[in-house]
């Protein structure tokens, strides 16, 4: 039987069992690595058939050094950790989880809107400093009638959106690849970016980082919105422009942020955002369940356990690589 080696990059969890467990029915010699340079990721891996990664750069220096790898597995939905077109140019597949904690992180966008539009932390801290008084939090609005305004409209906004939808929001988006029909099944107005910081009470971002959309929400959107503004953060920290939105939070041009994700994680301790009380900070964990956690690193393995035994996994990041690499189509999944 064939001898494969699998390395996970890097990780954060507690344990690697569900991992071992998926990979235990293949030959493989299971290394655990703690990477975050280049060339720490090249030492470990250079002679790896498949590798997990979750933070680690597996850039174009580091895949031009992998000698035999057939599968690239990210945990989670972006893989902006990956080169996916060296990758691909490569023959490696590479492969992602798309749909383990949808729940997750639409009920985090949602707990960072409503802390924020009822001032729960604020008025949290003032009782704990002794004062009972409402009017320190004025003013708060009524949800019930107002706008929030979805940066992509994938799986886990669709599932916001409805949840949204039940607190009386009206829900708009901006998302270029979603078929007008598919946001008119779900009561959702598709508009332009601009269109949708002018019209917005209220902002979640959900769009991959790419190099298109990095910085894309930056001076220009912020100078449209409303006063009132708050937005929302469980995508990446990059795709808001963090200077510009610090400058739009100090100057008032909007009232509040809620950010599970920012620019450099951890983030750095003299950064503005953490001095401000309109702002919420949550650290990367949107994400999380104990649930979504077993479910994201059972289907991570899966994907490499599937390559490793000759077929194509069900979380495909790029099928261009099917013109270089030839495996069965696997129809079922446990």
């Amino acid at each position: 039987m064939e001898r494969f080696k699998v390395v996970v990059t890097d990780y954060e969890f507690q344990t690697l069992t569900p991992e071992q467990e998926v990979l235990s029915s293949l030959n493989v010699d299971f290394v655990a690595a703690q990477c975050r340079t280049e060339d720490e990721v090249i030492a470990v891996c250079k002679d790896a058939d498949a590798i997990i990664n979750q933070y680690a750069p597996i850039s174009a220096k580091v895949i031009a050094s992998l000698e035999k790898c057939k599968v690239i597995s990210r945990y989670g939905v972006g893989v902006n950790t990956v080169d996916v077109d060296a990758a691909t140019q490569k023959g490696i597949i590479v492969a992602n989880v798309t749909d383990y904690s949808i729940d997750e992180v639409s009920d985090h966008a949602l707990a960072l809107l409503l802390s924020l539009a009822r001032k729960i932390v604020k008025l949290n801290n003032e009782v704990k400093n002794g004062i009972w008084n409402f009017n320190v939090g004025k003013p708060i609005y009524r949800l019930r009638g107002r706008t929030l305004g979805l940066v992509g409209l994938g799986r886990i906004p669709q599932a916001l959106a409805k949840k949204a939808q039940s607190f009386g929001l009206n829900v708009i988006a901006y998302d270029p690849y979603i078929p007008r029909e598919v946001a008119n099944q779900l009561n959702i107005q598709l508009v332009g970016l601009n269109d949708l910081f002018k019209q917005s009470d209220y902002i979640s971002v959900h769009a991959p980082l790419t190099k298109d959309t990095k910085g894309m929400i930056s001076d220009e959107q912020f100078n449209l919105a409303k006063k009132e503004l708050i937005i929302v953060n469980t995508a990446r920290g990059p795709v808001i422009d963090e200077y510009a939105l610090i400058r739009a939070l100090q100057d008032g041009k909007i009232a509040g942020a809620g950010l599970d994700v920012t620019e450099y994680e951890p983030i750095q301790p003299d950064n503005p955002l953490l001095k401000m009380e309109n702002v919420v900070i949550t650290p990367h964990v949107a994400w999380y369940s104990e649930e979504s956690e077993s479910e994201l690193k059972r289907k991570t393995a899966q994907n490499v356990a599937d390559v490793l035994s000759g077929y194509y996994p069900r979380y495909l990041v790029n099928p261009n690589v099917r013109e270089k690499v030839r495996l069965k189509a696997k129809e079922l999944y446990v």
